[in-house]
């Protein structure tokens, strides 16, 4: 068995124009068990000395924005010491239930700062920071551009079953329209928007065609050249879940200022679509009902119990929105949708998404048909490298060794472009 203190510090990618962006679950003393019969949070010197390692590696990674998942808020020794030591090296903490934000005060400056409440069964949360970026080079002194940025925090829930890839997708559609929200109270038309945490899903999951739709990117993807046809994108991981499963869940997302992104409410339709798709056709090759969802009626569904189970589920769609879903997977109108043969209705009922390119992450092309008076001076992020630490999940491998939690930490390195966008002011 290793010792937890032989873990080596992982590389820095910190550079003097650029900033880097670290989301890491640290996985909470009260969830990391011991032994069958004992929690971490019983045992001070454990959690302790492993929180100290912690530390340890985000001040030597010296990250411009650092993003902490499961951040134990309910022991004020734990709390004190990482305020203490983020503070005395020089960086702003913001702390929401089993969040904690950092953010270097060389790098940014914090202009806004909102708590986003999901107010849902899981009592999840995520965290809001309008920054400004502090770093020199020279493209950017030339001129009077902006050089401003939204950043998000969170962890979504746990998939305990089918029912809760709905949730997560809701959870999501929250943080979208929250952000829109800010951006049309500030007039921020043209800033990126980068979104760290555990996603708790990978991606072959409708959270991650849901967010491409909205133009976003995964970071460390894009930073890999990796592409949904690409085999070795599937194998690196971030995550040895309680099941003893690995998996590919916690990401950096990154969103260039662009002018006609997929309308939120459809994209988000669309994916709901796609987990309505995924589950039904599960159940048709099962033969056993979606858990917490829909009561068949033999291998039939009917509106009525479609419409039922997803009101139920509270996922901010209307009686038209839930109609329109139930005449996509309804063609002939028949009243039901039959379980068996359904994966014909899914060949002829493929609904695109949009896919990201990976030559967008410097901000789309402007449409060549519309007049635009007058252009504005901003920043886009290119997206110069991507790490995750300990190296070996970056090929699938779990070590035995790593200790300081169930999570791999994931860096991202941005480096700020100047683009020229459209403004109607």
């Amino acid at each position: 068995m290793h010792a937890p203190n032989q873990e080596q510090p992982s590389p820095s990618l910190n550079c003097f124009d650029s900033i880097t962006s670290t989301t890491f679950n640290i996985l909470a003393p009260i969830y990391k068990r011991l032994n069958s019969e004992s929690l971490e949070s019983e045992h001070r010197e454990c959690w302790l000395g492993r929180n100290k390692r912690i530390l340890d590696q985000l001040l030597h990674l010296e990250s411009s924005i650092v993003c902490l998942q499961e951040f134990w808020v309910g022991n004020e020794e734990l709390v004190n010491m990482y305020e203490k030591r983020l503070g005395d090296a020089g960086y702003a903490t913001y702390k929401l239930a089993r969040l904690l934000t950092a953010v270097y005060q060389q790098h940014l400056h914090v202009l806004d700062y909102r708590q986003l409440l999901f107010n849902d069964f899981g009592d999840r949360v995520a965290q809001l920071l309008h920054v400004k970026l502090l770093v020199h080079h020279p493209e950017h002194e030339t001129a009077k551009i902006q050089k401003e940025a939204l950043v998000v925090n969170t962890h979504l829930m746990f998939p305990h079953d089918s029912s809760y890839s709905f949730h997560r997708l809701k959870q999501v559609y929250k943080i979208l329209q929250n952000i829109e929200s800010y951006i049309d109270e500030c007039r921020l038309l043209h800033v990126p928007i980068i979104l760290c945490g555990d996603w708790n899903g990978s991606r072959k999951g409708h959270v991650y065609k849901f967010l491409q739709s909205q133009g976003f990117i995964s970071s460390y993807d894009v930073a890999h050249r990796y592409n949904n046809s690409d085999e070795n994108s599937n194998k690196w991981i971030s995550h040895r879940n309680h099941r003893g499963n690995v998996c590919g869940v916690d990401f950096v997302w990154l969103r260039n200022p662009r002018l006609w992104p997929t309308p939120l409410k459809k994209g988000y339709m669309e994916a709901i679509f796609g987990n309505l798709v995924q589950i039904l056709l599960k159940v048709s090759k099962e033969g056993s009902d979606p858990p917490n969802l829909f009561e068949c009626d033999g291998g039939n569904i009917t509106y009525s119990q479609f419409s039922e189970g997803l009101t139920k589920l509270g996922l901010c769609v209307s009686d038209m929105e839930i109609k329109q879903l139930w005449e996509k997977l309804d063609p002939d109108r028949d009243g039901l949708v039959e379980l068996s043969g359904f994966d014909e209705l899914t060949q002829r009922q493929q609904t695109p998404l949009h896919q990201e390119d990976e030559n967008e992450q410097i901000g789309a092309a402007m449409n060549p048909t519309v007049k635009v008076p007058s252009v504005k001076s901003t920043i886009s992020f290119n997206i110069e490298r991507a790490m995750l630490y300990p190296p070996e999940v970056e090929k699938g491998i779990w070590p035995e060794g790593y200790s300081l939690s169930d999570h791999a930490l994931l860096s991202v390195e941005f480096r700020p472009v100047n683009i020229n966008v459209p403004t109607y002011d």
